[in-house]
């Protein structure tokens, strides 16, 4: 596969450590093209980058990623969108679901699943992360 063809990717987390980390283990597979520490700058970032799909925190300051994503989906329907959270409450996941993201992912279990979550996601499928308490059949 050429350097070229990978998925150009958006992050966004407001802990920069948590980002870095997130961004070591997507490098290798997809294209971080930017990260961003807050939802105003995601759904900036959004619009001008139109990434192929956005892995976004939900806890940010100025716009929740949870309302980002409602943004960002009301201008642009076919976003990707995958969250990265410590939210593990089936209400969280169910939130994230109904403002239109495609996966859902804990940060704990992110080692083994975030990747497997963002390819779903470039599908068009959805991905609930197995640590959550979230019924994957509903």
């Amino acid at each position: 596969m050429g350097f070229m063809s990978q998925p150009r990717l958006l992050l966004a987390d407001d802990n920069a450590e948590t980002a870095e980390l997130l961004c070591g283990l997507l490098q290798p597979e997809f294209d971080v093209i930017e990260q961003v520490r807050d939802g105003h700058a995601l759904v900036n970032a959004c619009e001008r980058l139109s990434p192929d799909v956005i892995v976004s925190d939900i806890s940010m300051p100025g716009l929740d990623g949870i309302t980002a994503a409602k943004v960002i989906l009301h201008k642009n329907p076919t976003a990707r969108i995958v969250f990265v959270t410590v939210h593990c409450e089936p209400i969280m996941v169910e939130r994230g679901f109904e403002a239109g993201a495609l996966a859902y992912v804990l940060k704990c279990a992110a080692g083994d699943e975030l990747i497997g979550a963002v390819r779903s996601a470039m599908r068009g499928e959805r991905y609930v992360s197995q640590w959550s308490g979230f019924s994957r059949t509903s």
